[in-house]
């Protein structure tokens, strides 16, 4: 769409700043775009900015009083961040990253700030933001997934990292994009009375559309092929999603020996060129396409009989959500996030599983073609809770009600220079006369 200068009016309306950490992938950025645009379904008056260091800033679009600030990107390497792109000495690109964060949080002026997945920042770099909010009637809160990593890692990641101070000393509530009962994040991560006191379980954040196109794309899919089944593969941003998308090509022929079924594999666009490249090459004469990306994720799902997925957070709530058979390969590693989440939707009988110690096109054929036997007789048991998207903004709204009507308000702007704020009215800051 092309720039229109009467999209975009002047509001009175609060403002929502959001933070979110995704280098190199895709699940964080979509999560909060789907939460920025139901926010604004529910308060149209709004001004959401989202600060993000995803290449892909938006890729799921952008609505209307929605607008994005990038940061410059940064990967986890070991224990350090190092730059993705920007040839900066990691210690001067973080400076620059902090620099940009603590501005446009005093040049916008939130009435709530959004912090996803790390309540400081990476490497600490929204702590002087924090603070500085601290001293205004701005509301903070943060929002979580439903695991981030094994028990013991993450508390110890935390504990060093200054992460459990952050929540006591900044944050207003915890928001968590999961249930209590598939996984305990205060008693698994052992979080102090105070701040498990602060936790909101929300239930699974799914994107508000639904399959629009499902019919069409299955019938494009099969179409002169002569099969009558369709399998669907997904990785979400696609970057580590080779191992599973070359096994399953590898487990095709025998999975079609039984099945006459056709497979679409959506690579994701962080899939290495050449990689995807081969997997192209290969699928040629079979019935199996390959595509980098697709516009409606949902729809692909709706019309497939069995999906194959990694156990990404956004991949696996949107496979399960559609009530698809569904098998799940999580990643190897380096974070035990993915193994987690798959395990346990795997015990409560919502997916099958493939080990990624145990993937191979044999394992993969034997997960499909189960899944394929059961397609008619699976349990109607009660399933995941997807109704988080709705919960969480929900606890945003009331946080935002709970804020003073009238209250005065300093932004530090230097160590010299300050401008006072007064709240006019609930949800509204604005400079005061000088």
């Amino acid at each position: 769409m092309g720039w229109d200068p009467t999209r975009a009016k002047p509001t009175t309306g609060p403002r929502l700043l959001i933070y979110s950490q995704d280098g190199l992938g895709l699940g964080h950025l979509r999560r909060t775009t789907s939460i920025a645009n139901e926010f604004l379904r529910v308060c149209p008056d709004a001004a959401i900015l989202t600060v993000s260091d995803s290449p892909l800033g938006t890729f799921f679009g952008m609505a209307p009083n929605h607008d994005y600030v990038k940061l410059p990107s940064i990967l986890k390497s070991g224990a350090n961040w190092q730059p993705l792109s920007l040839p900066l000495a990691s210690d001067e690109l973080l400076a620059l990253r902090r620099d940009l964060i603590a501005t446009v949080a005093r040049g916008f002026r939130p009435d709530l700030v959004l912090v996803d997945h790390m309540p400081h920042g990476a490497s600490g770099e929204l702590l002087n933001t924090l603070e500085a909010l601290s001293c205004t009637s701005a509301k903070i809160v943060l929002g979580l997934r439903d695991i981030l990593d094994a028990p013991d890692v993450t508390y110890q990641h935390w504990d060093s990292e200054g992460a459990f101070e952050a929540v006591e000393r900044y944050y207003d509530h915890v928001l968590v994009y999961g249930s209590r009962d598939v996984f305990d994040v205060g008693k698994q991560y052992r979080w102090n009375p105070s701040s498990a006191s602060r936790l909101r379980y929300c239930g699974y954040v799914c994107a508000p559309d639904g399959p629009r196109n499902a019919r069409r794309i299955r019938s494009k899919c099969l179409n002169g092929s002569g099969n009558t089944r369709l399998v669907v593969a997904m990785a979400g941003g696609g970057h580590d999603a080779y191992p599973l998308m070359d096994s399953l090509l590898r487990a095709m022929p025998e999975i079609h020996t039984q099945v006459r079924c056709s497979l679409l594999m959506i690579t994701g666009p962080f899939m290495p060129a050449a990689l995807r490249r081969d997997l192209v090459t290969r699928a040629q004469g079979m019935p199996v396409h390959v595509r980098t990306s697709v516009p409606d994720v949902l729809g692909y799902i709706g019309a497939a009989d069995v999906v194959v997925g990694m156990a990404g957070y956004n991949t696996t709530a949107e496979m399960l959500r559609s009530n698809k058979p569904a098998v799940l390969v999580p990643r190897r590693g380096p974070s035990a996030e993915q193994r987690l989440r798959a395990r346990l939707f795997s015990e409560r009988g919502w997916a099958g599983l493939v080990e990624p110690g145990a993937l191979s096109s044999a394992a993969l054929s034997r997960a499909v073609l189960e899944r394929f036997a059961t397609m008619d007789t699976r349990s109607t048991g009660p399933g995941p809770d997807f109704g988080g998207l709705g919960v969480a903004v929900e606890n945003l709204m009331s946080t935002l009600e709970d804020s003073p009507a009238t209250t005065a308000l300093t932004w530090n702007l230097g160590e010299s220079e300050t401008r006072p704020l007064v709240r006019l009215s609930p949800g509204t800051i604005r400079p005061a006369a000088s």
